[in-house]
Protein backbone atom coordinates (compact mmCIF):
# COMPACT_ATOMS: atom_id res chain seq x y z
CA UNK A 1 0.00 0.00 0.00
CA UNK A 2 2.95 2.34 0.83
CA UNK A 3 4.54 2.01 -2.96
CA UNK A 4 0.61 2.89 -4.18
CA UNK A 5 0.43 6.03 -2.13
CA UNK A 6 4.19 6.93 -3.25
CA UNK A 7 3.16 6.29 -6.62
CA UNK A 8 0.13 8.73 -6.31
CA UNK A 9 2.27 11.11 -4.89
CA UNK A 10 4.33 10.56 -8.02
CA UNK A 11 1.47 11.09 -10.20
CA UNK A 12 0.71 14.39 -8.45
CA UNK A 13 4.10 15.61 -9.71
CA UNK A 14 3.52 14.42 -13.24
CA UNK A 15 0.50 16.63 -12.87
CA UNK A 16 1.38 19.60 -12.01
CA UNK A 17 4.10 19.28 -14.61
CA UNK A 18 1.18 18.67 -17.06
CA UNK A 19 -0.70 21.74 -15.78
CA UNK A 20 2.23 24.05 -15.75
CA UNK A 21 3.38 22.26 -19.24
CA UNK A 22 0.29 23.47 -20.35
CA UNK A 23 0.14 26.78 -19.19
CA UNK A 24 3.44 27.12 -20.67
CA UNK A 25 2.33 26.15 -24.42
CA UNK A 26 0.11 29.40 -24.98
CA UNK A 27 -2.84 27.01 -26.44
CA UNK A 28 -0.13 24.44 -27.71
CA UNK A 29 1.35 27.18 -30.13
CA UNK A 30 5.08 26.57 -28.32
CA UNK A 31 6.42 23.11 -29.56
CA UNK A 32 8.89 22.88 -26.38
CA UNK A 33 6.19 23.50 -23.83
CA UNK A 34 3.63 21.61 -25.81
CA UNK A 35 6.06 18.58 -26.05
CA UNK A 36 6.43 18.62 -22.47
CA UNK A 37 2.85 18.68 -21.63
CA UNK A 38 1.92 15.48 -23.68
CA UNK A 39 5.66 13.52 -22.18
CA UNK A 40 3.74 14.65 -18.29
CA UNK A 41 0.24 13.75 -19.34
CA UNK A 42 1.28 10.38 -20.22
CA UNK A 43 2.93 10.13 -17.39
CA UNK A 44 0.34 11.07 -14.96
CA UNK A 45 -1.87 9.27 -16.41
CA UNK A 46 0.44 6.06 -16.50
CA UNK A 47 1.52 6.94 -12.58
CA UNK A 48 -2.13 7.52 -11.47
CA UNK A 49 -3.14 4.12 -12.87
CA UNK A 50 -0.31 2.39 -10.80
CA UNK A 51 -1.76 3.44 -7.60
CA UNK A 52 -5.09 2.90 -8.42
CA UNK A 53 -4.84 -0.51 -8.37
CA UNK A 54 -4.64 -0.48 -4.35
CA UNK A 55 -6.07 2.72 -3.38
CA UNK A 56 -10.17 3.42 -4.55
CA UNK A 57 -10.78 5.36 -7.20
CA UNK A 58 -12.58 8.24 -5.31
CA UNK A 59 -9.45 8.89 -2.73
CA UNK A 60 -6.69 8.86 -5.24
CA UNK A 61 -8.55 10.74 -8.06
CA UNK A 62 -9.11 13.34 -5.50
CA UNK A 63 -5.78 13.38 -3.96
CA UNK A 64 -4.09 13.49 -7.31
CA UNK A 65 -6.03 16.42 -8.32
CA UNK A 66 -5.69 18.07 -5.16
CA UNK A 67 -1.95 17.73 -5.57
CA UNK A 68 -1.75 18.61 -8.67
CA UNK A 69 -4.32 22.11 -8.35
CA UNK A 70 -2.18 23.41 -5.21
CA UNK A 71 1.18 22.60 -6.93
CA UNK A 72 -0.19 24.81 -9.69
CA UNK A 73 -1.19 27.12 -7.84
CA UNK A 74 1.99 27.37 -5.99
CA UNK A 75 4.23 26.92 -8.39
CA UNK A 76 2.41 29.50 -11.13
CA UNK A 77 3.65 32.59 -9.56
CA UNK A 78 7.38 31.07 -10.05
CA UNK A 79 6.74 29.94 -13.57
CA UNK A 80 4.42 32.72 -14.66
CA UNK A 81 4.45 35.64 -12.70
CA UNK A 82 0.68 35.03 -11.53
CA UNK A 83 -0.32 35.92 -8.32
CA UNK A 84 -1.02 33.79 -4.70
CA UNK A 85 -2.72 35.99 -2.61
CA UNK A 86 -3.44 35.28 0.88
CA UNK A 87 -7.49 34.20 0.23
CA UNK A 88 -5.92 31.99 -2.33
CA UNK A 89 -3.09 30.24 0.18
CA UNK A 90 -6.11 29.69 2.72
CA UNK A 91 -8.06 27.74 0.43
CA UNK A 92 -4.93 25.97 -1.06
CA UNK A 93 -4.68 25.41 2.73
CA UNK A 94 -8.27 23.72 3.20
CA UNK A 95 -7.28 21.49 0.27
CA UNK A 96 -4.12 20.32 1.25
CA UNK A 97 -5.81 19.21 4.83
CA UNK A 98 -8.83 17.53 2.86
CA UNK A 99 -6.12 15.43 1.00
CA UNK A 100 -4.20 14.50 4.29
CA UNK A 101 -8.01 13.51 5.61
CA UNK A 102 -8.51 11.47 2.78
CA UNK A 103 -5.21 9.49 2.84
CA UNK A 104 -6.09 8.81 6.78
CA UNK A 105 -9.23 8.24 6.28
CA UNK A 106 -8.32 5.25 3.41
CA UNK A 107 -9.30 1.94 4.27
CA UNK A 108 -8.37 0.57 1.03
CA UNK A 109 -6.63 -2.95 1.68
CA UNK A 110 -3.75 -4.19 1.10
CA UNK A 111 -5.28 -7.63 -0.47
CA UNK A 112 -6.96 -5.81 -2.84
CA UNK A 113 -8.42 -7.31 -6.14
CA UNK A 114 -9.44 -5.16 -9.38
CA UNK A 115 -12.84 -5.20 -10.59
CA UNK A 116 -12.57 -6.74 -13.77
CA UNK A 117 -15.82 -6.39 -14.92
Amino acid sequence: MRTAWLTLLLAGVFEIGYALSVGGSHGFTIRTWSAAAVVFFLLTLWALSRALRRIDVSTGYAVWSGLGAVGAAVLGPLFFHETLTPTKAIWLAVIITGVIWLKLADHSTTDAVPNDG
